[in-house]
């Protein structure tokens, strides 16, 4: 097990990522305003299930894979990019109005708000390759499991990411509030969402591993 110090220096660093906006914020933000806390909340848990996910690969040696075979860390970033796609033109499909009353956290159910955060940050290597680069810095080989270490820094990343983006979510459900009274564009936080589904696409599209 890790020290307390490197754990505390973890911590600190796992402080400046999340509270970096990133792919994951901006997903969780755009929720929070088109449908609600508890869909921010709901995308949250799914995109911390996905890090426990990503970690396990992590300490199993599965990450490596995307280093010594590149067809799969391609194969990934292209099945995660038409997921996203997806995503978008099923948002811009829908017909409920977005502030219509609870509309926007009726229109999805729970379980597909987390399954939709926990697919989009398994779905993207970039995710796995940060955790492969940055956990084994942490790590004590001499240690306990290295199965047990990861999931501890895993914990402590996701504890992190709960506050800072819980914030997140409280700001955004303010901003729904202060846009449920415009009247002219109704379905201007769906057109948000997709738009952020899709530019999580293009961004998983163009880029690289570095």
């Amino acid at each position: 097990m890790p020290d307390f110090s490197t754990l505390i220096l973890f911590a600190a660093a796992a402080l400046v990522l999340t509270a970096t906006p990133g792919p994951d914020m901006l997903l969780i933000a755009s929720r929070s305003v088109s449908q609600g806390r508890s869909a921010g909340f709901l995308t949250y848990a799914g995109i911390a299930v996905g890090t426990y996910c990503h970690a396990i690969a992590a300490a199993l040696g599965l990450s490596q894979l995307f280093l010594t075979v590149p067809i799969a860390y391609e194969i990934v970033r292209w099945v995660g990019c038409a997921y996203l796609l997806y995503l978008a033109y099923k948002t811009l499909r829908s017909r409920s109005s977005a502030f219509a009353p609870s509309a926007g956290l009726t229109r999805l159910s729970g379980k597909r708000i987390f399954i939709e955060g926990l697919a989009t940050n398994i779905l993207n290597p970039k995710m796995a390759l940060f955790v492969l680069a940055l956990f084994p810095q942490f790590i004590d080989p001499n240690g306990s499991s290295m199965l047990i270490q990861t999931l501890v820094l895993a914990s402590i990343l996701n504890g992190i990411g709960f506050l800072v983006n819980g914030a997140v979510i409280l700001l955004g459900t303010g901003i729904r509030r202060r846009l449920s009274a415009i009247s002219r564009f109704p379905k201007l936080p769906q057109y948000l969402l997709a738009t952020v589904f899709a530019g999580l696409a293009c961004r998983l599209a163009l880029g690289s591993r570095n």
